[in-house]
């Protein structure tokens, strides 16, 4: 079995807030799968799936997010699961919105969701599905920027990644998270600006070239 856990707060006022995206990832990965019915247990929502031949367990802990936790854990030790068997979906401030990265590892980079987990599991080796979500605006607190809506262009491309997300996360469960980093992160930004060096170096011998 593996777990798959949207970070977020509970209430209707945060529901379309930049922190509640892991809910949102979760909520379009339960359609996507058919499911329709959530109970509760250990202070989260969870609702039973399967993707291929392996069961998985949605959660939406509802202990707001910088006591993430306290809702997994429980539900981790419950089942009898390793730290691996665990995929967490959350915001990310440090990615510009829409913008997607999966992690197999790590530090909590700063998120308090993370951070909790970490802490109660004691281990880091699960797997982090991250939706940019941009940084604040100038003289905008980071409370006030992750507990604000998304204006319309950035809603667009956040629905766009959560879209892109459910075949990554369908392949984390299916094979593995390297297999996913490989085919669904986005190509490195160094690979890209190299390209566009050769260009330029190719443009300028062209261009001396026709000078001579």
């Amino acid at each position: 079995m593996k777990v798959i856990a949207g970070l977020g707060n509970p209430g209707r006022e945060y529901a379309q807030t930049k922190h509640n995206v892991g809910f949102l990832m979760v909520d379009a990965l339960a359609a996507h799968l058919g499911v329709t019915e959530w109970r509760e247990k250990y202070d989260a929502l969870i609702a039973r799936a399967r993707i291929g031949s392996e069961a998985v367990l949605l959660v939406k802990p509802q202990t707001y997010m910088n006591e993430s936790g306290r809702a997994i854990a429980p539900l981790m030790n419950f089942y009898k699961l390793a730290a691996d068997d665990l995929i967490v979906a959350h915001d990310d401030m440090d990615i510009p919105a829409g913008s997607i990265r999966i992690r197999k590892k790590g530090s909590s980079g700063g998120h308090n969701g993370i951070k909790s987990i970490l802490a109660h599991l004691g281990d880091e080796h699960f797997a982090r599905v991250r939706i940019g979500i941009g940084r604040p605006l100038p003289g905008w607190t980071v409370v006030n920027h992750v507990l604000a809506p998304f204006p319309p262009e950035d809603a667009a491309k956040v629905s766009e990644a959560i879209r892109y997300l459910v075949p990554a996360i369908e392949c984390i469960v299916t094979e593995d998270v390297d297999k996913a980093m490989n085919r669904y992160n986005p190509k490195k930004e160094k690979k890209r600006k190299s390209k566009e060096h050769v260009g330029t170096a190719a443009e300028s011998s062209q261009a001396e070239e026709v000078s001579r």
